[in-house]
């Protein structure tokens, strides 16, 4: 997917009379470890991944482990939480293989993405579909070692995972389905422990969706200028100066669901502790980001994996205690 975690409005607009790029930083660091390590033929597909970048590995993999830790009676199973981390990275390279292929001509008139693999011609869509073929099978060997309800659960989201690229071309909400498909891990990360379903990871996972609309609304105003000429949607454009309020309301939402997670779980006293300190970042990050300077909106998006280490520190400690 095109942004860090997955990204929302990737760059858009093909065809006739649409004004050639926009001038500017590219996210791709010429002299990072890809370009100093690794042979020619692998750093593409490293970069179609986003494996020099992991924090949307870490957002698609924290609701996951939140699953399995409010469903376990103790410390959470590590071998599971081992599965669920190979899950992550291989279907986080998939979803953002899947998101280039579709948005190959919308990056490259794009500042921020026309250096990637498919706009700059550093990979081919076949070799592309390819690798992308190999990431699924990898993320199906992790589900089918899991139950059958958490198999079923993994299939469910295929049509959440392959509509979500052409969001941003209907609403201005391609954040919310961003949501809907970053977060199911929390409910397959409870199933994967019980078998069954209940009230808690779905909390959980409600939670998740505002969660990832408001990081993602924050990450999507580093392109907005590209994407209002462009002509593609992102929840950056509908709330433009209201954002900071709306942020507010996102997380709001987001701590009170996870609080209603731990409540009808019966987790400990630590677990809202964790949450609690989760949510003053949340706060802080609605307080402070400035939302016309990209730097600073990447700096917030990537704050959000202290988030999902808090979250988690609350609910095993909850356990635990």
């Amino acid at each position: 997917m095109s942004r860090e975690p997955a990204g929302s409005a990737c760059g858009g607009g093909e065809g006739h009379g649409v004004p050639a790029v926009r001038i500017g930083p590219s996210d791709i660091r010429p002299d990072d470890w890809v370009e100093r390590l690794l042979p020619a033929g692998i750093g593409p597909y490293v970069r179609l991944a986003r494996l020099d970048r992991p924090i949307g590995t870490w957002l698609l993999l924290f609701p996951g482990w939140w699953g399995i830790a409010l469903a376990a009676q103790g410390w959470p199973d590590p071998v599971l939480m081992a599965l669920f981390g190979i899950g992550a990275l291989v279907m986080r390279g998939a979803g953002c293989t899947l998101n280039d292929i579709a948005d190959r001509d919308y990056d490259a008139q794009v500042a921020r993405t026309r250096l990637r693999p498919l706009p700059s011609g550093a990979v081919g869509v076949p070799q592309a579909a390819a690798f992308l073929t190999a990431q699924l099978a990898v993320g199906a060997a992790v589900l089918f070692s899991l139950n059958r309800l958490s198999i079923a659960l993994g299939f469910a989201v295929l049509g959440l995972i392959g509509t979500y690229p052409f969001m941003k071309r209907v609403t201005y909400w391609p954040q919310l389905f961003l949501g809907l498909n970053f977060n199911w891990g929390a409910l397959i990360g409870w199933t994967a422990v019980t078998g069954t379903l209940a009230w808690p990871p779905l909390f959980l996972y409600l939670g998740g969706v505002f969660w990832t609309i408001g990081y993602d609304t924050i990450y999507a105003h580093q392109d907005k200028e590209d994407d209002l000429r462009i002509g593609v949607k992102s929840s950056a454009l509908a709330l433009g100066q209201k954002t900071r309020p709306w942020l507010f309301v996102f997380y709001a939402a987001a701590s009170a669901l996870w609080a209603a997670a731990g409540r009808s779980a019966g987790v400990g006293p630590l677990f809202w502790a964790g949450l609690a300190a989760a949510a003053v970042q949340l706060a802080w990050q609605a307080a402070r980001v400035d939302i016309d300077d990209p730097t600073d909106c990447l700096a917030k998006f990537r704050s959000n994996r202290l988030v999902g280490w808090l979250v988690l520190a609350g609910i095993v400690g909850g356990r635990l205690v």
